[in-house]
């Protein structure tokens, strides 16, 4: 039996050839468009004062802002605190996730105890453990990694387990038949199976890992993060400028993030029907 929500690696055949060049120069198209009217929304509504600068400056004022920033050393610092915490924490949840994966999806009797208490577990917030988590660890780097870890685990090991149940039971009957043992079994055809969906899950997860990592040093206040940052400006007189710099700073990680990961994906799986390059069939 499959777990429930675990399509999110699921792949989707996309045109190819020139269809397949023109529809990403398409997303590409519509996707810079967004931007920019959003950016000019934000800038005639400042302005004109449709809407106090105290509110919502201008967009340009924002990105000269985070522009600006880039210059700080202290500010710097601390959005390397949070790529430290954010890169610990992915890493923690994918060695705990991957191997867990493959036990939950290789043998259905474990699959089927652990179920109920999956479920259970699962949708507690990582933002409500923070006083607990702080109790046991302490107020540092301990406890971010921690939560980030709780909430990464998930698209990882669900991935995992889904990836494993798509093997072809053919090329495991076929190692089988040459005397390999289950583990064996395991490692030659499951694990090189799931990959791809693995992949998948470890880029959702470094998402969610990044939005937890800013969380919870908004929510908990302690660090010196990029959440620090925000957090301290959001007390500040006139300091949403500030605030919407250090979120611009940290959709652009998160766009980063994304984009290498999906490099990767494409490079080490480009056989897979979403990853398959433009033109070859």
């Amino acid at each position: 039996m499959r777990w429930p929500g675990v399509r999110e690696a699921a792949v989707r055949e996309r045109p190819r050839g020139a269809g397949a060049r023109r529809a990403v120069a398409r997303e590409r198209l519509l996707g810079a468009a967004g931007v920019l009217v959003a950016l000019g929304i934000s800038e005639a509504a400042g302005r004109s004062g449709l809407v106090s600068g105290t509110y919502l400056p201008p967009a340009s004022e924002v990105l000269a802002r985070a522009f600006r920033l880039a210059g700080d050393a202290a500010f710097l610092r601390g959005v390397a605190a949070t790529l430290e915490a954010w890169a610990a924490g992915l890493a923690l949840a994918c060695a705990i996730a991957i191997p867990v994966g493959l036990l939950l999806g290789s043998v259905p009797a474990v699959n089927e105890a652990v179920r109920v208490l999956v479920e259970v577990v699962r949708p507690v917030p990582s933002v409500a453990l923070i006083p607990l988590v702080s109790l046991l660890l302490g107020a540092g780097l301990g406890t971010t990694v921690a939560l980030v870890a709780f909430a990464s685990v998930w698209p990882v090991l669900f991935n995992t387990v889904y990836g494993v149940g798509e093997t072809d039971p053919l090329a495991e009957e076929t190692l089988r038949a040459f005397g390999f043992g289950r583990l064996a079994v395991l490692l030659r055809a499951s694990l090189p199976s799931a990959a791809p969906f693995i992949a998948a899950g470890v880029r959702i997860s470094a998402a969610t890992a990044l939005i937890l990592a800013v969380a919870t040093e908004i929510l908990a206040g302690f660090g010196e993060g990029l959440g620090i940052f925000i957090a301290q400006a959001s007390t500040a007189t006139d300091g949403t400028r500030d605030v919407l710099a250090g979120v611009v700073w940290a959709g652009t990680l998160g766009l980063l993030v994304n984009g290498g990961l999906l490099a990767a994906e494409r490079r080490l799986f480009p056989w897979t029907p979403e990853h398959r390059a433009p033109g070859s069939d």
